[in-house]
């Protein structure tokens, strides 16, 4: 066995050995630069909203010698995180918020980040390279290096599909000096197949293979900070926290295995999110509820924000009592959110007999113009 068949086999067992499904390898160099003229082209078309480190860290993005350029090789692994349940079926319950399967446990960053470090320490140990290691923080794009390493393809709705894993793996990235073989690429399977194209609300693919993430129900609800734009909140409906509904949908997930990472695991404050208990929470009551979760980073305000606009597409009327209070909230656009939740719950009649006593009292733009908005329509 010559001594570059010992190292891959020494990092795939540390690989497995810290709990990753899946490892592959790939030569930094062979990274395409049709991936960076793509990222550039959704810049160009901004389609990343208001993600403004997409622009602001393009040029280190587009490729990974271009970050680092002493790497040689990239290790791609992948954690196994897939539900015990079809995220599909909690849609139908409209008393209840949606929250994405990789946000119902404990944040995968400092899961996976802690396992890659054990991965690279055996890498380091065994040939004294120098390594980094990445879990989606850096301007590094993990999903057309995994591809390249062979961990899975880019499916048309642009995130990652294994044959193993299906559509349910956090991806982690090790770079390295050392030079390592690398794993032939995965072939994109996805055939003539529309189920995630199809499925999704807001229409987010302009095509296959594109998204815009302006209209990405997971971008909506995680990353952008404003209003929600009004044409988008009935496509919403219960997520209040990223989607599945691409992932969930696509026929390669029979493969897929339920996570025995017990950390990945939905909380009792992720699995329990009855809209009007959320609609209760302020912030030392949210951040005592998802301390240690994703959902902790989007902050209050924007979550609020999201249950809000799930209550308002509930169409239960035994919400209003809860959402009141929120026309009073410090946050403009918990206000705004709770102005739209209160015309959809209680009709114009409510809408008329409120105004007069918040209307003349709101002094950020925004929030008025929800409340003009309604009036007029």
């Amino acid at each position: 066995m010559s001594n570059r068949l010992t190292l891959e086999e020494t990092v795939r067992r540390a690989a497995a050995k810290a709990g990753f499904a899946q490892v592959g390898f790939a030569r930094t160099a062979d990274f395409a630069a049709a991936h960076g003229e793509r990222l550039d082209a959704f810049i160009a078309a901004e389609r990343h909203g208001d993600m403004d480190w997409f622009s602001a860290h393009a040029a280190r993005r587009r490729h990974p010698q271009a970050m680092w350029a002493e790497a040689r090789s990239a290790i791609v692994l992948g954690f196994n995180y897939g539900p015990d349940t079809d995220p599909l079926e909690a849609l139908a319950h409209k008393e209840r918020g949606v929250v994405s399967v990789y946000a119902r446990g404990r944040d995968y960053h400092d899961v996976v980040k802690g396992r890659l470090k054990e991965v690279a320490g055996a890498l380091a140990r065994a040939t004294g390279a120098d390594v980094k290691v990445f879990v989606d923080t850096a301007p590094l794009m993990e999903k057309p290096l995994a591809a390249l390493a062979g961990l899975g393809w880019q499916g048309r709705h642009t995130n990652l599909v294994s044959r193993e894993a299906g559509s349910w793996l956090f991806l982690g990235v090790i770079l390295t000096t050392a030079e390592l073989t690398p794993d032939p690429p995965s072939t994109d399977t996805c055939g003539s197949c529309r189920r995630c194209l199809d499925i999704c609300p807001t229409r987010a693919f302009p095509a296959p293979y594109q998204l815009d993430a302006r209209r990405c129900i997971s971008y909506l609800t995680i990353e952008h900070k404003g209003p929600i734009d009004r044409e988008l909140r009935p496509l919403l409906g219960n997520h209040i926290y990223g989607c599945d509904d691409c992932l969930s949908v696509c026929p390669w997930n029979k493969f897929a295995q339920v996570a025995n990472e017990v950390r990945f695991a939905a909380t009792d404050a992720t699995r329990d999110t009855d809209l009007c208990e959320l609609l209760q929470l302020d912030d030392a009551a949210f951040r005592q509820r998802f301390s240690g979760s994703p959902i902790k980073r989007t902050g209050r305000n924007r979550f609020m924000r999201n249950v809000l606009i799930a209550a308002g597409n509930s169409g239960m009327p035994d919400l209003i009592d809860h959402v009141r209070p929120h026309l009073d909230d410090d946050a403009p656009i918990v206000r705004g959110a709770a102005v739209w939740a209160i015309a959809r719950l209680g009709g114009r009649a409510m809408v008329r007999g409120l105004a007069e006593h918040y209307l003349d009292r709101e002094t950020d733009d925004e929030a008025r113009a929800e409340w003009l908005q309604e009036l007029r329509e």
